[in-house]
């Protein structure tokens, strides 16, 4: 069989990825990625993670790893996210860290280790299409946990040296699993934080982290009144309704951000809804580019279901699409990915919307 490095996080699923590799006769590496040299309490990078997955990997017989990330985490990830959210943009750190560091550096070192595949416990699939031959990557069997979304920045040669071996599993198979072979972290509840953040709000992060305040202005509607005034655009994203600090008679949303002004834009929910939107930066992970008119469907959040979609423009380097039912809250800094069923076409960053 194959020799195979296993990204472990500490969490179940990766312990469980690593655990059904052996099982199935690979030469499994442990390694887990030290990815932020701030303070960590709630993410992947804590001591009491590195020591959970130490724990899984002593358990099923494996040797294990800490490696030191943090120089191109902080590259591709944190100073992205505190000047995406400075410039009225809302970055997506975990697709920027799958994208430059999970599948570029640490595949770059599984490959010095002489490993022939990458390993992480993503609920998503990669699968070979037995007419072509073409690997794809699929969403997960049960879409609840699917995180796909994060993952169309891989680079499309890669997938053939992908493994996601919890992809066809619910997060309770997952779970039972790791009972079943006594894992330490069977139990261990997920982090829902971003890693480097610590427990701090965003905004207070962004400010210390840059030293400066954020950009101040107005807080205006649709006629252009003004509503109030704020401290700093990135305390804000497109669709936000809790904490803005109005006070008016019916709910209003953030429609949109003016970097350059500091004016935040708020409106109806239906204000917030675009037809399409641009998007910049893009990676395609199938042989041919889309083509214009193609009907496909496009997801802008992880948490959002993907909505019908029509390509109207597409390169390398960038697409637009339109939808015909529309697209709520269309937010600049985050990931735009497309499907063609449950294959995942590819994927960009939003510039705006249409």
């Amino acid at each position: 069989m194959a020799r195979v490095v296993v990204a472990m996080s500490g969490g179940v699923d990766s312990s469980v990825a690593a655990a059904l590799l052996v099982r199935d006769g690979h030469e499994v590496i442990g390694v887990a990625m030290r990815l932020w040299a701030g303070p960590s309490e709630s993410g992947c990078c804590s001591l009491d993670d590195f020591l959970d997955a130490r724990r899984v990997a002593n358990r099923i017989g494996i040797p294990f790893y800490v490696m030191d990330f943090s120089v191109p985490f902080e590259r591709h990830v944190v100073r992205p996210f505190v000047e995406e959210y400075l410039s009225g943009r809302t970055p997506n750190p975990c697709a920027l860290c799958n994208q430059f560091v999970k599948f570029d550096a640490l595949w770059q070192r599984a490959r010095s280790l002489g490993a022939e595949y990458l390993a992480t416990g993503h609920y998503a699939r990669v699968v070979r299409d037995m007419e072509t031959g073409a690997v794809q990557l699929r969403a997960a069997t049960y879409g609840a946990k699917d995180q796909s979304y994060f993952l169309f920045g891989i680079p499309c040669g890669l997938l053939e040296r992908l493994l996601l071996p919890v992809g066809d599993k619910t997060k309770e198979e997952v779970r039972e699993l790791a009972r079943e072979w006594d894992l330490p972290v069977a139990e261990k509840p997920e982090s829902q934080e971003v890693c480097f953040v610590a427990g701090k709000s965003y905004a207070q992060f962004v400010e210390e982290y840059s030293g400066r305040a954020g950009r101040a202005g107005v807080i205006v509607d649709e006629s252009g009144r003004v509503l109030a005034s704020h401290k700093g655009i990135h305390r804000f994203t497109v669709g936000q309704r809790r904490g803005l600090g109005i006070g008016v008679g019916s709910p209003r949303y953030v429609v949109s951000l003016e970097s350059d002004t500091g004016t935040v834009r708020v409106g109806p929910k239906a204000a917030t809804v675009a037809r399409g939107l641009r998007a910049r930066n893009a990676n395609w992970l199938v042989p041919a580019l889309p083509e214009p008119g193609q009907p496909l469907s496009v997801k802008i959040r992880s948490r959002f279901q993907p909505v019908p979609a029509v390509v109207e423009s597409v390169s390398q380097k960038d697409f637009v699409v339109r939808a015909p039912r529309g697209l709520q809250a269309v937010t600049p800094g985050q990931a735009a990915v497309l499907y063609d069923g449950d294959r995942v076409v590819g994927g960009g960053w939003i510039d705006v919307a249409l």
